[in-house]
């Protein structure tokens, strides 16, 4: 059965507590009919019970972070890594940073709050908010590692937080040997406000034994790159400052028109702003029915009251009402693996307790970590031989990985009648044919994407780009384009939003390259395809494949592994953290797309002036197209193995074993003339590539002034070997 009609859409901004737990309970019962997006301005999100463990240094980084590419992979939702900053609410639109909108149908805002001081002259420069706590985190780790013998701390706002951080921040730096200054500051006559006497006075004790001061009644006045200054004059030394104090919404909701509360939006117990089209949850949100304090607690708590009426909302269902407890449990973590309890004004503490937090914590995670196995298609009984092994046991890799073998190919090919007519200079072989018209040399290439992400404008940047680098490859300026669209079954109102959204963000890369639009096709069918025929124009000679000579330098401007790279998104495999650099899918994709996503029109325009020979790196990946280069004149080429770039984690997903479904083809096609040791990055090499490279040949006369001139602007091109005069190898040492 064809995938259904999508009719209607469901926007989730930013990637809190709720919201993630949406994303994974509707992976596991989605609403037919529905496209859901998530919006976050990076690629992992942090779980803030973990939060003091990891400064205090009990857990790693990843252990507090939620994966959303992975997650949304697994719900099948569209990433958007932005944000927010509006709510055009006449239109149906959020309103992004880049300039992008997004239609929705329903939308619910989970964004969390901050914890800056912008009214306070230099804390934008100096100081770390704790909330967002990604940066918050990052800064941290980055602190402790440069920190001298006698670090000094300072911490505004001696809340449960407050103290919780400074306890943990004590901890951490006590552990490593040093003699850190902790001073905590409050404008409040009392520390830790909400919590039961007996609790404050546990937290207190545990801030006087690990030699955190505090300061009550005191008025920051400005912060300093080495110092805080106080209302009074008085001046604390301070190498890192820190802001917990209070919770301040985020300026852009004001300008949405819903109603709020201090800045936070107001919702009833159907998590319905003003507008009944939004919802709110988390900290952002204002429980209007039942006031509560800023907890993830609740969060947690509404999220399946969430999922039931947003999916009510696009199904014409009855909603659920939320009535979040009086009280909640506060587990306070005191540095060490020890832990004190408030609740209902009574109190406890102990090592226990600790072990109690870290298994809340720990199962909560766990929703994230291993998601559960979907059922796979069941073939059908009879079915014809070999279909189990058409099938195959992975998901079918998009982008160029989708492409067919080089054997197949080159059997299809070997058909094509020869060009006849005299103004077509070249045919089938090189990047793009080669036209002559009046005087003019013209070029003319076709590519296409199958899609490997949810969102359409970015598949429509990449598939720009991906078009273009034949373009450039041969050395010509991009002229024009024509798109061949193939959306997926969507209804009117989608149909017609996605083709914009293909439009516009692939006019913008075309204009961006000096080239227009002109027109196109478009179909229906089962999946989002994306592609262009482009035009070029040779001003000066004409740059092919072949043209290499024995002791050339071999050239390469973009790093390897985009085939391994989106293979284990879609596959969404869990990266073994030590051969990643301790990065997760989600971070490793992003890195990724950023590269995918950088033109080759400024490397292009330095190679062509001296390079010999040239071609983009594409399907058959680095061996094939080097082979490409080297085989017509019988040429060879000596590469080092540590010099191949490579996208940062690749090499990692590699030696776990993933790879692209072309990627044997590849292998098939030009291994037998590769000469190398295996390993991962033998296996990137033939590893095809999406928006790859340019692979160029230079001169060695040439060479240096090459690379500065790549260097200055802004193009990481590396020298990866020679060429060399035979035999007809590739020799990886």
């Amino acid at each position: 059965m064809p995938p259904l009609p999508l009719t209607r859409d469901i926007v989730l901004i930013g990637g809190g507590h709720s919201h993630a737990l949406v994303l994974r309970m509707w992976a596991m019962d989605p609403l037919p009919g529905v496209r859901i997006t998530v919006i976050n301005p990076g690629p992992v999100a942090p779980y803030t019970g973990m939060l003091p463990g990891a400064i205090a240094g009990h857990y790693t980084r990843d252990a507090m972070m939620i994966d959303l590419v992975r997650l949304a992979r697994f719900a099948g939702a569209r990433v958007i890594l932005d944000r927010a900053c509006g709510i055009d609410r006449a239109a149906g639109k959020v309103v992004l940073k880049s300039g992008r909108w997004l239609r929705y149908d329903v939308a619910s805002v989970d964004i969390g709050i901050a914890s800056d001081l912008p009214d306070v002259p230099g804390y934008d420069e100096h100081g770390v908010a704790a909330k967002p706590l990604g940066a918050y985190a990052a800064r941290w780790e980055a602190f402790v590692a440069a920190s001298n013998a006698a670090p000094q701390l300072t911490i505004i706002g001696a809340g449960v937080g407050g103290v919780e951080l400074a306890l943990a921040s004590a901890h951490r730096l006590l552990a490593m040997g040093k003699t850190p200054r902790i001073t905590l500051l409050d404008r409040g006559a009392e520390a830790l406000q909400g919590v039961s006497p007996g609790t404050r006075r546990n937290l207190i004790a545990a801030m006087t034994a690990h030699g955190v001061s505090l300061l009550t009644g005191v008025t920051v006045a400005e912060v300093l790159a080495d110092a805080v200054v106080l209302s009074d004059g008085q001046q604390l030394g301070s190498d890192f400052t820190l802001s917990v104090a209070g919770a301040r919404p985020q300026d852009w909701l004001t300008g949405t028109g819903l109603a709020l509360t201090e800045g936070f939006i107001d919702v009833g117990p159907t998590l319905q702003s003003s507008d009944p089209g939004i919802f709110a949850v988390g900290d952002c949100a204002h429980l209007t029915h039942a006031p509560r304090p800023k907890a993830g607690v609740f969060a947690v708590r509404e999220a399946p009251f969430l999922l039931h009426n947003l999916r009510a909302a696009v199904s014409g269902g009855t909603m659920r009402r939320y009535r979040p407890q009086r009280d909640y449990l506060k587990l306070v973590s005191v540095g060490g693996k020890t832990a004190v309890a408030d609740k209902f004004g009574l109190r406890s503490g102990g090592a226990w307790l600790w072990g109690l937090k870290d298994q809340i914590d720990a199962r909560f995670m766990a929703k994230f970590a291993a998601f559960p196995a979907m059922a796979r298609p069941v073939l059908p009984q009879p079915h014809a031989l070999g279909l189990a092994e058409a099938v195959g046991d992975r998901p079918m890799c998009g982008g160029c990985g989708a492409k067919v073998g080089a054997g197949a190919l080159r059997v299809a090919l070997a058909t094509l009648p020869a060009t006849g007519r005299v103004d077509v200079l070249t045919g089938a072989g090189d990047d793009a044919a080669i036209l002559r018209i009046g005087g003019q040399a013209q070029v003319i290439t076709t590519d296409h994407l199958r899609a490997f992400s949810h969102d359409p404008a970015l598949m429509a940047r990449l598939a720009a780009v991906h078009a273009l680098g034949d373009i450039w490859a041969m050395g010509a300026d991009p002229q024009a384009a024509l798109a061949q669209i193939t959306l997926p079954r969507l209804s009117e109102a989608l149909q017609a939003d996605m083709l914009a959204e293909v439009m516009q963000a692939a006019g913008a890369v075309f204009r961006a390259a000096g080239a227009d639009v002109v027109g196109g096709h478009s179909s229906v069918g089962d999946e989002l395809t994306v592609g262009f025929t482009v035009t070029g124009l040779l001003e000066g000679p004409v740059l092919r494949k072949s043209g290499a000579r024995p002791g050339d330098a071999i050239v390469l401007t973009k790093p390897l592994g985009t085939g391994v790279v989106l293979a284990a998104e879609m596959a969404m495999v869990q990266p073994d953290l030590t051969g990643t650099g301790g990065l997760m899918m989600g971070e490793i994709w992003a890195a990724c797309m950023a590269s995918m996503e950088q033109p080759l029109a400024r490397a292009a325009a330095i190679l062509r002036e001296r390079a010999t020979a040239m071609t983009d790196v594409t399907g058959f990946g680095l061996a094939g197209h080097l082979w490409e280069m080297l085989e017509p004149a019988g040429l060879g080429a000596d590469l080092s193995l540590a010099a191949l770039p490579l996208l940062p984690g690749a090499e990692g997903l590699a030696r776990q074993g993933v790879a692209s479904t072309l990627a044997p083809s590849n292998r098939v096609a030009v291994g037998w003339q590769v000469e190398a040791v295996a390993g991962p990055r033998l296996d990137l090499l033939f590893d095809p590539q999406t928006c790859g490279g340019l692979l160029a040949t230079v001169p060695a006369e040439w060479l240096r002034p090459m690379l500065v001139d790549l260097t200055r602007a802004g193009e990481h091109a590396v020298v990866i070997g020679h060429v060399t005069a035979g035999p007809g190898r590739i020799v990886l040492r």
